[in-house]
Parts: structure tokens; C-alpha cells; sequence
């Protein structure tokens, strides 16, 4: 298992452990995450709609300049004049409680179910955000083992040609060899570094893209082990692909199937508002007077209180809107003819994926099959070459294309090898199964 992965700090770094690393890491994965507990709120949400609603409420008025009516003097005692009163009292208080309780209303109920099947969504959203980190970092590690797996062949090649610029050079120094031969030697010793470096910075990008889509840091350095080759070779087995994959159980499959649930809810929620909709509510007020701030010091003061309330039922019969929520009945039926038709299009994409994968798995096998025997015939070709070279009986350019050939053969096999496992991760795919890539 990884434990540290800090700046200039070298770490070994298995398939399972940039995959485990990746899940635990990756920034689209915890963006995922966060759409799953959305849906827990949206859910608590819809929830409290059916719940009873209460509130509370409050108030203290000071009314300094007071309202004044025009009446007639007679009711005043001065008949034939106007008189001005002042109306109400200069402290007013008040407090109240509201409590409402939906009895009947098919829109919440539509949308309590809604919101689970949304909480539904996420999770297989989630789930198949894990399937796509797990697919694109094995690709990555793939990638780099196989380059590294060719800088080891070019490794090698500089080591067998440095051996045999050192042995041209002692025959040149004794008169037995050409100089010609020691300069050409000396140009596949440059082209080989040349390629070597050329190597290194592909390498380098990929390890940065790897770690990129791993959620690692681009300071922390990696290293793959070299037996996960000799694994990966180890593993090219002929893979039984007579048996059919069942498209039901990919998790790109059931998102759009949990969307055309979404979809379905949503009609029946634009079909709730033809629905009457019955609730109940109930209120009590307490209120307080005085001409005196003595509003809270009791009735014996000179502040009068009292209490009023009511209770009741609110019913709501949708006549008309002008046909609005047909239209939005309209709609939504047309995004669920969609949702069918990517269904269909989902299902021919997975079958196109999973017989290319086949087709591709196949091939790859019997090419590899011939690219490890022709490194095997290569090397027995070069070994010879070169004995026979010591001996005298072969030319240098015999020795120089030998050696060509035999790293050709390498890097062939090492491609195909390549070629073999992403085959091999997209047949998995098309199974579902991308998670046994972390056992």
C-alpha cells in the first residue's frame, strides 16, 4: 500500500495502488460525492413540504402621530361644528402563531418520490464516475510501464553497443579494424542517446498525466515496479470472447434508465397541478394597548390585552392557466421520446465498444503471439551476428542491422503488449466488471 507521497519523495506504485490512490484522490470523484449528499437535502427538502409548517410572529408599534377622523360635533356635544379625534392608542403590541398542514396536494407526493429517485441518479452517477478513473488511470499506467519497457531496450542496446565501440577501438588501435567502422559505430551510440532522451520526456508527460488523473501532486515522484511487466506479460492469456455481454448491468446504461425515471416524475408533477389541492391552518394572536409605555407591566396599569384566533380549511381548484401545464405535459413527453431514443443509442454504442473490443482483443493476441517469437528469433539472430562478427565472419552493417532488428522486435512486442491490455480494459468494460482491476 502507498504511504507517503511527498515532493522529491520516490515511491513505488503498483496498478492497485494508483487505482486505490485515484478513488481516494480524484477531484471529479468528490465533485460526485457532493451531488450524492445534494441528493440526501433535496430529499429532506421535498420531505418537509408534507411535514406541518409553524411560525411565529411579533410586533411593537409606537403610533406617536395618531390618525384623526372628521366627525360631527352633535356626537361630540357641539352641534353645527366639526370635531377631529385622534383614533386608536400610542402602544400597540402583538404576538401570533401560524401553523398550516398540507392534506392533500399530489405535487408534494410526486415530488417526495422524485427526490429519491434523483438520490438514485447521483449514486449511479457516482458510480460510473468511479468506472471512468478506473478506466483512464489503467490506461495511463499501462502507458508508462510499456514506455519504461522501451527506454529498458534502449538501455540495453547503448550497454551492447558501447561493448562493441570499445572492442572496435582496441582493433583500431592495433591496426585490425577500420576507422570508419569506430565512427559509425560511434553514430548509433548518438542516435540511441538521442532516443533514449526523446524517450524520457514522453515518459515524463505521461507520468504527469497519470498522476494528473490519479489526483496526485506533479512534484511526487513515481516509481513502477519492474516486475509489473514481467506481470503484465505474464497475463496475456487467450480471453474467451464467444460469451455475449449483457449491456443492462453498465452503469452508463442505467443512468440514462434512471433519468427516463426522473423524466416520468416530472411529467406527473406538471400533471399534479390539474389536481385540487386541501390544507389546513390555524392561527392564535395575543395583542396589547395603552395610550402608556406600561404595555408589559399587567392590566392594572392600564394596559389592555387580548387573545383572538382561527382555524380552517384552504381549498385551491385549478380552472384555467392558459393551457400552460399542457404545454409543460407537451415538453416533458418530448424529453422522455429523447430519453429513449439515447437509450437506443447508448445500446448500439456499447455493442459497437464490446465487439470492437473483441475484434481488437483478438487480433492483438495472435500479433503478440508472433511479435514474442520474432524477439526471440531476433535475439538468437543478433547473438550470432555478433559472435560471428568477433570471429571475423560477418560485416559491421551485418552486426548494426541485427541489432536493429532485434530492437524493433522489442519495441513491437512491447506495443502490441500495450494494445493487448487496453483491449483488454475495454472488454472488461463492456462486462461491467472494471472494478476487478483493484483486486
Amino acid at each position: 500500500m502507498i504511504t507517503h507521497f511527498g515532493r522529491a519523495q520516490s515511491t513505488t506504485l503498483s496498478l492497485q495502488d494508483a487505482l486505490q490512490y485515484a478513488l481516494q484522490h480524484s477531484l471529479d470523484l468528490r465533485s460526485a460525492a457532493l451531488d450524492v449528499a445534494n441528493g440526501e437535502y433535496q430529499i429532506a427538502e421535498t420531505r418537509s413540504r408534507a411535514l406541518p409548517q409553524v411560525s411565529a410572529t411579533g410586533n411593537l408599534t409606537d403610533q406617536y402621530k395618531k390618525q384623526r377622523f372628521i366627525l360631527d360635533g352633535a356626537l361630540a356635544g357641539q352641534p353645527g361644528e366639526t370635531v377631529a379625534i385622534e383614533s386608536g392608542t400610542t402602544w400597540s403590541a402583538n404576538a401570533g402563531i401560524n401553523v398550516s398542514q398540507t392534506i392533500f396536494d399530489q405535487s408534494v407526493f410526486t415530488a417526495l418520490k422524485a427526490s429519491r429517485a434523483a438520490q438514485d441518479f447521483y449514486r449511479l452517477s457516482y458510480d460510473l464516475a468511479e468506472e471512468q478513473i478506473i478506466e483512464i488511470v489503467a490506461n495511463s499506467y499501462y502507458q508508462v510501464l510499456v514506455q519504461r519497457q522501451k527506454l529498458g531496450v534502449i538501455d540495453s542496446n547503448l550497454v551492447n553497443t558501447q561493448k562493441t565501440y570499445n572492442i572496435i577501438n582496441n582493433l583500431l588501435e592495433n591496426g585490425l579494424a577500420r576507422k570508419i567502422d569506430l565512427d559509425r559505430t560511434a553514430v548509433g551510440m548518438s542516435n540511441l542517446k538521442t532516443q533514449r532522451q526523446q524517450l524520457l520526456n514522453g515518459i515524463e508527460q505521461l507520468e504527469n498525466q497519470l498522476k494528473f488523473y490519479m489526483g496526485m501532486p506533479l512534484d511526487t515522484e513515481i516509481e513502477l515496479p519492474s516486475a509489473e511487466f514481467d506481470e503484465l506479460a505474464g497475463r496475456a492469456e487467450v480471453v474467451d470472447i464467444s460469451t455475449g455481454a449483457n449491456f443492462t448491468n453498465r452503469l452508463s446504461y442505467q443512468v440514462l434508465e434512471q433519468q427516463a425515471n426522473l423524466l416520468k416524475y416530472q411529467k406527473e408533477a406538471y400533471k399534479a397541478e390539474y389536481y385540487p389541492s386541501l390544507s389546513f391552518t390555524g392561527n392564535y394572536s395575543i395583542m396589547g394597548v395603552s395610550d402608556q409605555f406600561v404595555l408589559f407591566r399587567g392590566e392594572n396599569r392600564g394596559a389592555n390585552w387580548f387573545g383572538f384566533g382561527s382555524i380552517g380549511l384552504n381549498l385551491r381548484v385549478p380552472i384555467y392557466n392558459g393551457r400552460a401545464t399542457r404545454a409543460r405535459l407537451d415538453q416533458a413527453e418530448v424529453s422522455i421520446q429523447k430519453n429513449a431514443l439515447d437509450l437506443r443509442r447508448t445500446t448500439q454504442q456499447l455493442e459497437l465498444a464490446d465487439a470492437n473490443a473483441r475484434t481488437q482483443i483478438y487480433n492483438t493476441q495472435l500479433t503478440l503471439e508472433n511479435q514474442q517469437e520474432n524477439v526471440e528469433l531476433a535475439q538468437q539472430v543478433y547473438e550470432n551476428t555478433e559472435n560471428n562478427y568477433h570471429n571475423g565472419l560477418a560485416t559491421l552493417t551485418d552486426l548494426l542491422d541485427a541489432q536493429n532488428t532485434l530492437t524493433q522486435a522489442q519495441n513491437n512486442y512491447a506495443t502490441t503488449l500495450l494494445d493487448y491490455r487496453l483491449a483488454e480494459i475495454q472488454l472488461i468494460k463492456s462486462q461491467g466488471n472494471l472494478k476487478s482491476l483493484l483486486n
